[in-house]
């Protein structure tokens, strides 16, 4: 029975994350700042009250975890504001700096402080967006999101290199156009189908092809 950490778990496309886990035997401990009634159904194990952004929250999940081996560490957790206008002055870098904060140095703090749980043959896998791609941008705007996950699929990049010696794999993972509330429901897959393919995509995962930026679906996709 493997143990799978989940971030950001009490809804969306984490929640659906520990629902295939669960189905399939695999002990999942869910991840979030508070649970919930969905999450609770699950019967997973929740540790809530962490607040990826807080240096203290995040050392205190790792005592939690502490004596425990981590098999696969999944950095869900995120944010997504809609609320930047443009480049006429009305653009709201606070919102920019917030996203920056949450998507790209909240899961460099996890991975960071649950190391000493992962061992050789563990896995992490990143839950990014193609619109961190900088040649996929056709439309330009979104400056905090793709910035921020632009700059989390850096940071993957890294991990994979640095973990490449100690047998850990890192898988860098768009979930599609998945219909949740960050994305006010619309999109063009559910967050169980989602989560589907992103785990097929996990157990696909080796140390060969750690690093790798790749859509659900298996597409490849471009930097």
């Amino acid at each position: 029975m493997a143990t799978i950490v989940i971030t950001g778990a009490n809804r969306g496309i984490g929640l659906a994350l520990c629902g295939v886990f669960k189905k399939r035997g695999d002990q999942v401990v869910a991840v979030c700042r508070r649970s919930s009634t969905d999450l609770d159904d699950l019967k997973v194990e929740v540790l809530a009250d962490v607040e990826v952004t807080s240096d203290l929250a995040v050392a205190g999940l790792r005592r939690r975890l502490a004596g425990r081996h981590v098999d696969t560490l999944i950095l869900n957790a995120g944010i997504l504001r809609h609320d930047e206008a443009g480049l006429d002055g009305s653009l709201d870098l606070a919102t920019v700096q917030e996203q920056i904060t949450v998507n790209a140095i909240a899961p460099l703090r996890v991975a960071r402080e649950l190391l000493s749980q992962l061992g050789a043959g563990s896995k992490i896998a990143l839950i990014t967006s193609r619109m961190g791609s900088i040649a996929d941008n056709s439309s330009g705007g979104s400056y905090g999101y793709r910035m921020s996950k632009a700059a989390m699929n850096a940071m993957g990049m890294s991990l994979a290199r640095d973990l490449h010696a100690r047998d850990i794999a890192v898988a860098i993972l768009h979930p599609g156009y998945v219909r949740t509330d960050m994305t006010g429901n619309s999109g063009n897959i559910d967050a169980s189908e989602s989560a589907r393919l992103l785990v097929t995509r996990i157990d696909e995962l080796t140390l060969a092809t750690s690093g790798g930026f790749w859509h659900a679906n298996g597409e490849r996709l471009p930097w």
